[in-house]
Parts: C-alpha cells; sequence; structure tokens
C-alpha cells in the first residue's frame, strides 16, 4: 500500500521560502513519477512540479526559477524548495505519485497521478 505523506507548510511573508517534504513508502516499481500539486480556494487543482524516475523534472510556468523538486534516496522522500513566495502560492499543496510495472510506458504525473497525499497548507502574506 503507497502512503505519501507531506510535511513543512506554513505561513510566510511575500519573498520568503518554505520547504516541503514528502516521505513515501510502498511505492513497488522502478518506474513511477512524483510530484506536486497545489490547490487555491475556489480554483482548481494545478500541478507544479514533477519528477521522473530518470531524474527528468517538469515545472508550471508560474513557479520556474522559483520552485525546486528533488528526491532523497530513490523515491522515499520527496522534497519541494520554494522561494520568492507570492500571495498567489497560497493553497493546499499535495504529494502526489504513480507507478507503473510496465518499463517502456513513460508515466505522466500531471494526468495519471493516482497516489496521494493528505496535503499541507501554504500560506503566503503580501
Amino acid at each position: 500500500q503507497v502512503r505519501l505523506v507531506e510535511s513543512g507548510g506554513g505561513s510566510v511573508q511575500a519573498g520568503g521560502s518554505l520547504r516541503l517534504s514528502c516521505a513515501a513508502s510502498g511505492m513497488t516499481y522502478d518506474n513511477y513519477c512524483m510530484g506536486w500539486f497545489r490547490q487555491a480556494p475556489g480554483k482548481e487543482r494545478e500541478g507544479v512540479a514533477f519528477i521522473d524516475s530518470d531524474g527528468t523534472t517538469t515545472y508550471a510556468d508560474s513557479v520556474k526559477g522559483r520552485l525546486t523538486i528533488a528526491q532523497d534516496g530513490a523515491k522515499n522522500t520527496l522534497s519541494l524548495q520554494m522561494n520568492s513566495l507570492q500571495p498567489e502560492d497560497t493553497g493546499m499543496y499535495y504529494c502526489a505519485a504513480a507507478e507503473t510495472r510496465v518499463v517502456s510506458w513513460r508515466l505522466s504525473c500531471q494526468h495519471e497521478a493516482n497516489y496521494w497525499g493528505q496535503g499541507t497548507q501554504v500560506t503566503v502574506s503580501p
């Protein structure tokens, strides 16, 4: 059973930094992807940053250059370093993942994530 547990959210002023972590357990296959989504009040959930099992990273245009996704210990810990935070970054941040036994399949966490954490709140004040 896959379990994802986020930590590290909080409140900061604009321009500040936060680091989110996601502890992952139970993932089985070597072909996987992990990432972060966020959802602001009254808005749809959006993908923020993703990393594949080969280390390829992708970012939403709105966060490029400010947020950095990384993995420690293979797929056990996922982090999101957030710098130069702005009020529009406020929202609930969710860790997500997907995996497959099909080696040749190129997973897209943006569309195929099926494991989710409970979320951690990030609030950025002006």
